[in-house]
């Protein structure tokens, strides 16, 4: 079985300081990557700032052989993604590879969260994510090749009680997946999301000491190097991923009913009548984009 290499390309790896960013950052290197280690260095919930967890990572990959340069921006903003996009190409001339991976929490029930709180979370995961991918974005589309993981949550995907900000946060990666595979299909840039669980600083008060020790971060690492690699072909999927188990999880489309003729007025009754048909999941399916789904309108189109 031939290795997975990545000589001679160059990966952006966000949050990398710690945890599943690290681990990624240090397989890319092993496997022949030159890497932008990006880390602001803050606490868990985004507060403060300290150069020292990124300069370990690169110190570490050095010292293996590897080749790595730090980068300490917030992704929050727009001026720190393009100092990280900056960074990769200064230090080695373009950018291949790019995995959102910052994150934070500031959780709180619904009833409780703050305004600021909000905003934060959103800005770091998923402002975030726009603020790096979009100066990536434009180098990989003037190099015809880009590989980009979102780092979407099972909280996001199938909801968590007071995480109503970090949720929120993790299905807006989702959508952002579904536009860059739209718009860079045609220049061989690829998006997909994962949706992992592991320990890390973010969990490690959530899960109970039996189960963290199980969920390594590098369990999940394999999923990602294969989706950032060249001989992966597929775009606009999310996988759950944690302790060796990997599978897909799909947004998808059923077909439903069609009620009225598009002209005349519909009644709630009529839905009340019809709701299991509405709400069936039967010959459901995934669609490429939103205009897919005027197929099923088609008798009331016309």
């Amino acid at each position: 079985m031939a290795d997975i290499r990545f000589d001679g390309r160059i990966a952006i790896v966000t949050g990398a300081g710690a945890g599943l960013g690290k681990t990624y950052a240090l397989a890319l290197a092993e496997r022949g990557a030159s890497v932008v280690v990006n880390d602001l260095g803050g606490a868990r919930d985004g507060s403060g700032a300290d150069s020292r967890a990124a300069d370990a990572v690169v110190d570490e990959i050095l010292k293996k052989g590897g080749k790595a340069v730090a980068n300490y921006d917030s992704v929050a903003t727009k001026q720190g993604g393009e100092n990280i996009v900056k960074t990769a190409l200064d230090a080695f001339g373009k950018v291949d590879i790019l995995i959102n991976n910052a994150g934070i929490l500031r959780d709180k029930s619904l009833m409780k969260i703050e305004e600021a709180e909000w905003d934060l979370v959103l800005a770091v995961h998923l402002k975030g994510a726009f603020c790096v991918t979009q100066p990536a974005f434009k180098v990989m589309k003037e190099n015809g090749f880009g590989r980009i993981v979102n780092t979407a949550s099972g909280a996001g995907l199938y909801g968590n009680f007071g995480q109503s900000n970090y949720c929120s946060a993790k299905m807006g990666l989702v959508g952002l997946m579904n536009n860059v595979c739209i718009e860079g299909a045609k220049y061989n840039i690829l998006c997909n999301t994962i949706a992992p669980v592991a320990a890390s600083r973010l969990t490690e008060d959530v899960l109970p000491p039996s189960l963290y020790e199980k969920l390594k971060p590098e369990f999940v690492t394999p999923l990602v190097l294969y989706l950032v690699s060249e001989e992966c072909s597929t775009g606009k999927m999310i996988f759950n991923c944690a302790a060796g188990w990997f599978s897909r999880t799909e947004v998808v489309c059923a077909p439903g009913i069609c009620i009225g003729d598009g002209k005349r007025d519909i009644l709630a009754e009529e839905i009340r009548e019809n709701w299991d048909k509405i709400t069936s999941l039967d010959s459901a399916k995934p669609l490429a984009n939103v205009t897919e789904s005027f197929g099923f309108m088609g008798p009331l189109l016309g």
